[in-house]
């Protein structure tokens, strides 16, 4: 009777057992883990991509590639023609002088003013560059006449000083005038009415906007 009862007691005690041990077994949640680690983004873009080229091995080579990469030679041709248009139509909107299209030495209110006076006025100091040239090509055809070109250069170079000083003290008496906050250098804006007036008229830029006799 001990020994069934010994039994019984064992075969009882198989169940508590089983459910113990399915108790203790860790629950899974979701799907299993990967293993690995989680690939950086320009790792699995590279991946995407698929594999690189290797380099090339010669300059015939690279330049190949170079012109596959920019396309075929009429979209390329075609790029060039774009690119040539824009630039020409930002220069003519640039010698037209809107303002969104000027050099930074030409922006502003106060430089268009200061381009105004310097075009409506006939300057003196326009004339050196051609007069210099024409005095130079007279000395190298008569040596003998080195003397008379060297003081009249002098004398030209006299009178673009004093017309340079005139322009510069004109220059800031009008714009403090016209503009009372102005902030700018009274100086450079001398010095810009100086250039300015130094150039022929055809080949400044922007292209002047008035006149020469006009009332500014």
């Amino acid at each position: 009777m001990k020994l069934l009862r010994r039994g019984n007691a064992a075969n009882s005690n198989e169940p508590e057992t089983t459910a113990v041990q399915a108790t203790d077994a860790p629950k899974q949640v979701g799907t299993e883990g990967k293993g690995r680690p989680t690939p950086k983004r320009r790792d699995a873009e590279g991946r995407k991509r698929g594999p690189v080229a290797p380099a090339p091995m010669t300059a015939k080579e690279a330049r190949a590639r170079r012109k596959q990469s920019q396309g075929t030679k009429a979209e390329r041709k075609a790029a060039r023609e774009l690119r040539r248009a824009s630039a020409s139509d930002a220069r003519a909107r640039m010698m037209a002088g809107e303002e969104g299209y000027l050099l930074a030495r030409d922006k502003g209110p106060v430089r268009g003013y200061v381009r105004d006076i310097i075009d409506a006025r006939r300057n003196l100091v326009g004339l050196f560059m051609p007069l210099a040239l024409l005095l130079i090509l007279a000395m190298f055809v008569s040596p003998a006449l080195q003397a008379i070109v060297t003081l009249a250069m002098l004398v030209m170079m006299l009178f673009m000083i004093i017309e340079g000083i005139y322009l510069s003290r004109m220059i800031s008496k009008r714009v403090n005038e016209r503009f009372p906050n102005n902030t700018e250098s009274t100086v450079k804006l001398g010095w810009y009415a100086f250039v300015r007036a130094s150039q022929l008229r055809r080949m400044r830029a922007p292209k002047p906007r008035v006149s020469p006799g006009d009332t500014i």
